[in-house]
């Protein structure tokens, strides 16, 4: 590569940013909007805008503890093209969100509908991926049919203390961002999904569980998990549910070596986590995930602006104003 065929910062930058916005799975997520039309301004157990509900167990056992609870639909084009895959992507994106509220993984429930075989194909994947994770299939539905195929997965998990699950309501101005990833993988070739599981194995189980750890130690207080938004559009709904900004250095992003960041920034990897740090507490957080053989790094330090900008060298491109560019559309 010349001088001249050199990518500068600015278009490096510019080419982040028309990525991001072309991305279908951030667009996909305005249509939760029609969640917050029906069921009106209630904060759906703290919520709306975090991976999962968190429900306290002290009004019917007495307990201290509490339970969490969410629930993914594949994408049904992912499901026609590849069963097996979107078997493994439904329990690996559950307990990803499990993850991403400072909880344990306790265990799956699925639906699906589709043909015999693919439900097979189905279910497979979702036996590898429990196996990878350690967290049991307790239960489901099949319905088989020739017509269009759907998987839904629906997964429960745990915390100590209800009030230290990790939550966007706790995201504050001048915390840190940190971006943590497993960088060591695949790009699937038709679909955006890295592989990372692959190289990870029997570490996958140990990877997600980290993330309780850190909330009960109040390392990190906040997060989500990278989804099919990619990394900028999953960042944008943690930031929108408080209204909040922050400003991401990309070439601090732990990216993996061999994929365009074109295509990492617009895909969903398969261990990939936002975290909201307080202040003094992120070299405690970089720690554990470098203990793991992970990739960590603090990104950007979160403002009260309501911008979402992608910076490098001293360029800056400003992605959305989360006033202005409604994510999800859910209520405030």
């Amino acid at each position: 590569m010349t001088q001249s065929d050199t990518p500068t910062d600015a278009r490096v930058l510019d080419e982040l940013v028309e990525s991001v916005l072309a991305n279908p799975g951030l667009h996909a997520k305005a249509d939760i909007a029609v969640v917050g039309e029906v069921l009106g301004g209630t904060d759906w157990v703290a919520g709306p805008g975090d991976d999962g509900a968190v429900l306290p167990l002290a009004p019917t056992v007495g307990s201290d503890a509490g339970v969490v609870v969410c629930g993914e639909a594949i994408f049904p084009p992912f499901v026609k093209a590849d069963p097996r895959g979107a078997g493994f992507a439904a329990v690996l994106a559950n307990v990803n969100d499990i993850a991403a509220m400072g909880a344990v993984p306790m265990g799956i429930v699925d639906t699906i509908a589709t043909s015999p075989e693919a439900g097979r194909l189905a279910l497979a994947g979702m036996r590898t991926a429990a196996g990878l994770l350690d967290v049991p299939i307790v239960g489901g539905h099949l319905t088989a049919h020739d017509g269009e195929p759907a998987i839904s997965a629906f997964a429960v998990g745990s915390v100590t203390d209800p009030a230290l699950a990790l939550s966007v309501t706790r995201a504050q101005p001048g915390q840190s961002l940190v971006v943590a990833a497993a960088t060591i993988g695949t790009m699937n070739a038709t679909f955006p999904f890295f592989r990372a599981f692959e190289e990870r194995g029997d570490r996958c189980a140990g990877d997600v569980r980290l993330m309780p750890r850190l909330a009960r130690e109040g390392v990190v207080v906040a997060a989500k998990d990278i989804s099919m938004a990619g990394l900028v559009g999953s960042l944008a709904m943690l930031l929108e549910a408080r209204g909040l900004g922050v400003t991401v250095d990309v070439d601090a992003v732990p990216a993996p070596a061999d994929v365009p960041l074109t295509r990492w920034f617009n895909c969903f990897p398969s261990f990939g986590f936002l975290l909201c740090v307080p202040q003094g507490r992120e070299d405690e957080c970089l720690a554990a995930f470098a203990g793991r053989d992970l990739s960590a790094a603090v990104v950007g330090t979160l403002d009260d602006t309501g911008e979402l900008a992608l910076r490098r060298g001293d360029q800056r491109r400003l992605v959305m104003q989360l006033n202005e560019f409604l994510v999800t559309g859910l209520p405030r």
